[in-house]
């Protein structure tokens, strides 16, 4: 099995409801390609070190994610590049 923690901050002028479905959504796109989200963390909204897409803050969360193989974990790199909501990702493989 491989190990990776995933690191995202989503945007600041998203409604808690809204927050939620982002992340909601990103588990389930990694739960599709065949790995499993084993930990989530919400670290709740914090500042920016400097700003991003013109945003001073965000609302920090940390996936601890296992898989056989990284398709989850490129998957999940493809979209949040794309996605609006998600404003900066790090996914680092984790060594056992």
């Amino acid at each position: 099995m491989r190990h990776y923690e995933i690191m995202f901050i989503v945007r600041p002028t998203l409604g808690e409801d809204e927050v939620k479905k982002v992340v909601k959504d990103f588990a389930e796109i990694i739960k599709k390609n065949g790995s499993k989200v084993t930990d989530e963390q919400a670290m709740g909204q914090r500042e920016l070190a400097y700003e991003i897409k013109d945003f001073k803050s965000g609302y920090y969360y940390v996936f601890q994610v296992e898989g056989k193989d990284d398709k989850g974990i490129k998957e999940f790199d493809r979209l949040a590049l794309i996605n609006k909501d998600i404003i900066r990702h790090l996914i680092t493989k984790v060594e056992d």
